[in-house]
């Protein structure tokens, strides 16, 4: 009997995610058949996704309220969908703002058996969310290697299985050269400005780095800026450069060839001397690339204010949280300044190994040279489904 699976993903991390479990999934069940929402890379595994993804792309609590009504509906929609289909197992990706609310409409109404990937943080903040989530699912995928505890004390069954970024490839020397090649760089040093892949954060990031990364100019004028843009958001980049560097070099995946495209960020996060990046998970992406970074972002004043009244831990970046150390500066809230993020930068220019072991220990941590996390993630949904489907009959 074939295998029938309801995924969803609400952003371009999540898409991610999801093309590399879908290709698990098939590798080990070839009969397995896909619906839901997702992007690019889960089109490539053959999903037709229900609608744009980028509808569900919204971060922050100030940042969803103008959305809520288009949301909820688009809740119901998704919900009212796997019920009609009657999947073996709904996957659901981060997001769960929306992803648990389906979840909940699901659960409502069938015994279908749901599966989250990425465990909520509430080793960072609301530690409730993880009882709360156990209500609607089942079994949650973990990217984190200190993140199962908490989801099996909440009542979920929890596997952690690595994350993605560790089974991403690494430039070659040869896609390094044509890199430097094609953007006429030689061998001048680099400095990468990383704002986002969502709208509202370029908007709201680009002015302060744009400004920050002149100030770091002035005194290093042999730099030259990078900015490896996001596909949704290439267009808002380009509209900024103009304010940060007559001389910066923006790399649009939107004008190039697919794997072209993914070959030249890969050079460019390679070649980089050092970073500038928005929080999340591009600091693992620097992380596995080898490239030491500062970590800045500037939230809605709702937000930052509500973030750390409830906030448990002291630093949002991954390398330090999985390193446990804190060698990556972070500029948050009303740090994120163009003059606390110039001097952070001149700083890690200054000394540029400080971060190396932390990065080392970060990638061996997530499962650096082990079995790839969307094979481990498939082997978990299956083996999982495996052992409810036995103990049912």
């Amino acid at each position: 009997m074939s295998l029938r699976v309801f995924i969803l993903a609400g952003e371009p991390s999540g898409d991610r995610l999801g093309g590399a479990l879908m290709a698990g999934l098939r590798q080990l069940r070839p009969d397995v058949s896909f619906e839901g929402v997702g992007g690019a890379l889960m089109a490539e595994q053959g999903l037709v996704s229900r609608f744009d993804m980028s509808e569900l792309s919204v971060m922050g609590l100030a940042e969803v309220l103008p959305k809520y009504r288009q949301l909820k509906r688009r809740i119901r929609e998704t919900a009212e969908a796997v019920l009609d289909m009657k999947p073996d197992v709904m996957i659901t990706i981060d997001s769960p703002d929306f992803s648990l609310r389906v979840a909940a409409l699901v659960k409502e109404a069938s015994s279908i058996r749901t599966v989250h990937y990425v465990a909520p943080s509430v080793w960072a903040w609301r530690p409730k969310r993880a009882e709360k989530m156990a209500k609607v699912i089942d079994h949650v995928l973990a990217l984190l290697p200190f993140e199962p505890p908490y989801m099996q004390a909440a009542g979920m069954e929890c596997d952690f299985v690595g994350h993605p970024v560790v089974g991403e490839p690494q430039a070659t020397a040869e896609e390094i050269a044509a890199f430097r090649q094609t953007y006429q760089l030689d061998d001048t040093p680099t400095v990468l400005a990383l704002p986002g892949s969502r709208r509202s954060e370029v908007t709201r990031l680009a002015p302060v780095f744009g400004a920050a990364l002149k100030q770091f100019q002035d005194s290093h004028p042999e730099y030259r800026i990078v900015v490896p843009a996001a596909g949704p958001v290439a267009d808002l980049v380009r509209s900024h450069l103009a304010e940060w560097s007559d001389t910066a070099v923006v790399i649009d995946p939107n004008t190039l060839d697919g794997e072209v495209a993914k070959a030249h960020k890969r050079a460019a996060f390679a070649a980089a001397d050092l970073a500038l990046a928005a929080s999340g998970t591009v600091s693992l992406e620097l992380a596995a690339a080898r490239t030491p970074m500062v970590i800045a972002y500037k939230f809605q004043w709702l937000t930052w204010h509500i973030m750390r009244r409830m906030a448990l831990i002291d630093t949002v970046t991954l390398v330090n949280l999985v390193s446990d150390t804190r060698v990556v500066p972070e500029c948050l809230g009303p740090e994120c300044t163009p003059e606390a993020i110039a001097k952070a930068l001149i700083k890690v220019k200054a000394a540029p190994t400080a971060q190396s072991s932390a990065m080392a220990t970060t990638m061996e941590r997530l499962g650096e040279g082990g079995e790839d996390p969307g094979l481990r993630a498939a082997r978990a949904v299956l083996d999982r489904l495996s052992a409810q489907t036995s103990a049912a009959s």
